[in-house]
């Protein structure tokens, strides 16, 4: 994939491509942002154009070596992440290895250290001293969205590149051109996803528009908003279906203050939301958005879901 297939991030692909044609490669690098707007993409990527066999200072995409690193099979490419809560010295000790043997078939070993600010204090402690003098030949990348967190030393001993989510309206528009996706569903993935195009691609096949929209359908009345109306078969459902509500009431709150409409999350139930703009007040809206948040905080805490769902309803509809 060459750096022009990764969209919204002009900015810092711009750093990362002059700094690659001008042969001004920092050791380490550190990609900062949002969760799901491309950082491990692009460093994927960057390291393919450093290993691309056609020498382009871009990945072409289809010589072996950036077939290899888009499968995770270049040997000389390693992703280091972890199922465990952190990342520990045992990790790092084995790149502090590896980055010290030549590379077996490519032009540079990558290194592309992933939720990096999960690393332990030791295992912090290893990486500075490999950042200290990276061997030529070699880069490291952490990737995080909770920069942070990381070790101040680590930080100053990287390039940062910020990423950030894209525009809205951007993509919208990426997702009604390049995948098909019709205004309605483009503008709800866009705005409920933040701009972040990894999270909007991970929903546009699932369910979610029919779960929204029978939600909605249950908001309607008391009577109807029972618990078949959310999916709470387990936790992260329930938590996806939170959110959603979220953003109804939140679309309600916003236009109580003069949003208009086409900035709503929800912007294709337009005639629901002017319904439900007249039947709750200012209050009722802050009450329930708490009620939400609390929730979801609950969520949390390994509460029972069936309990939750019948008191948030209580919440919802005070008498």
């Amino acid at each position: 994939m060459p750096f022009k297939d990764i969209k919204g991030q002009e900015s810092a692909l711009g750093i990362i491509r002059i700094n690659l044609e001008k042969g001004r490669l920092a050791g380490g690098y550190l990609f900062t942002g949002p969760e799901s707007v491309g950082k491990k993409m692009s460093a994927k990527v960057l390291s393919q154009a450093l290993n691309c066999s056609q020498d382009i200072n871009d990945a072409c995409g289809v010589c072996p070596s950036c077939v290899k690193i888009e499968k995770g099979q270049h040997p000389d490419v390693h992703i280091i992440s972890s199922d465990d809560p952190k990342l520990k010295i045992e990790e790092i000790r084995q790149l502090k290895k590896e980055i010290n043997l030549r590379a077996y078939e490519g032009k540079f070993k990558v290194f592309i250290i992933d939720n990096a600010h999960t690393l332990t204090p030791e295992a912090s402690n290893c990486l500075l001293k490999v950042l200290e003098e990276p061997p030529d030949s070699s880069l490291i990348i952490l990737v995080t969205d909770r920069g942070p967190m990381l070790f101040k030393t680590i930080i100053s001993r990287c390039k940062v590149v910020k990423f950030k989510a894209q525009k809205r309206q951007d993509l919208e528009l990426i997702l009604r051109e390049e995948h098909n996706l019709d205004k309605g569903f483009a503008h709800f993935l866009a705005y409920f996803s933040e701009g972040k195009l990894g999270n909007a691609l991970r929903l546009k096949d699932s369910d979610i528009l029919k779960v929204r929209n029978n939600i909605i359908d249950r908001l309607g009345a008391p009577a109807l908003f029972d618990l078949a109306g959310l999916k709470i078969e387990d936790r992260k459902s329930f938590y996806l279906s939170l959110n959603i509500l979220n953003t109804w009431f939140r679309d309600l709150y916003l236009m109580k203050f003069g949003m208009p409409y086409p900035e709503a999350i929800n912007s294709d139930r337009s005639s629901e939301l002017s319904k439900a703009l007249a039947y709750f007040s200012v209050s009722d809206l802050e009450r329930i958005l708490n009620a939400i948040f609390n929730t979801a905080a609950y969520l949390e805490r390994n509460i029972n879901t069936r309990l939750l769902l019948h008191n948030l309803k209580a919440q919802i509809w005070v008498s």
